[in-house]
């Protein structure tokens, strides 16, 4: 995602945030608390325009809402802050950037020249061009097809496929992967714009299977070898023959990992 646009997404979700925070701040009790401390004791202190009440244990409720209160007016503070920021960062950002230069070119002067930094629909298609051999099916294989049309394994794995490109997340399916000496074929090969990093997604549809439990460790023992950790660039889902994975899941999970 290009950077003026995740900085647009961060504004706009930190104004989001403002406009609930005051709302939350409103139904709490007016005033302030002060924490004290003597010796072991700690004791709750109510200001209330200029009058002050000793809260003891019949006070809990609002002792939490005035605590929960103090909270958000900081959080609300902070979040004025980075509004603040991001606004005069967003006005003082250029309209075109390093990325935008060489599509700008004329065709003529483009055609002969060679771009150092390219945007990144071009680099999606650089990455999603380069080809690959895939892992081989056995003849008696069950026939499954994405929506991209690329053939894989089980409807589990039709479902993530469909989900990452209707996001539109760059990815290549059971592309392989060289650690070592080993060649390993991942479900996912994925292209994470935010960084520009190629991120792994393994689905583990039989995980309740001993034997199928057993290989998936070694794999990951197999990533950790290649500097490849979980919840960097290995991430994983799951299913047993009893639970199985639902659209709603991969699509938080897609939002939080592959953005």
């Amino acid at each position: 995602m290009p950077l003026k646009t995740s900085l647009r997404a961060r504004y706009e979700l930190i104004l989001k945030t403002i406009t609930e925070l005051d709302e939350r701040i409103q139904k709490l009790p007016e005033g302030r608390i002060i924490v004290k401390h003597h010796k072991t004791s700690t004791f709750y202190e109510h200001y209330q325009n200029d009058s002050v009440h000793y809260l003891n244990k019949n006070n809990a409720q609002t002792v939490k809402d005035l605590s929960q209160k103090h909270y958000l007016k900081k959080v609300l503070k902070a979040a004025n802050q980075e509004a603040e920021a991001l606004e005069r960062a967003l006005k003082l950002f250029p309209e075109i950037t390093i990325e935008d230069i060489y599509d700008s070119l004329p065709e003529e002067l483009r055609i002969n020249t060679k771009p150092i930094v390219i945007g990144d629909d071009q680099y999606i298609n650089k990455w999603l061009e380069a080809p690959y051999q895939r892992k081989p099916f056995k003849k008696d294989d069950p026939e499954y097809y994405s929506l991209k049309g690329d053939r894989v394994r089980s409807k589990s794995e039709i479902i993530i496929a469909d989900r990452l490109y209707a996001k539109g997340i760059p990815y290549k399916y059971e592309c392989p992967l060289k650690i070592g000496k080993k060649i390993i074929h991942p479900d996912f090969s994925i292209l994470r714009m935010s960084d520009r990093q190629i991120v792994y997604h393994e689905h583990c549809g039989m995980i309740d299977k001993e034997d199928y439990a057993r290989d998936m460790v070694k794999r990951v023992k197999l990533y950790s070898t290649a500097k490849i950790y979980q919840g960097d660039r290995l991430f994983f889902t799951f299913e047993t023959s009893d639970d199985s994975i639902d659209v709603n899941m991969i699509d938080d999970f897609i939002e939080k990992n592959y953005r």
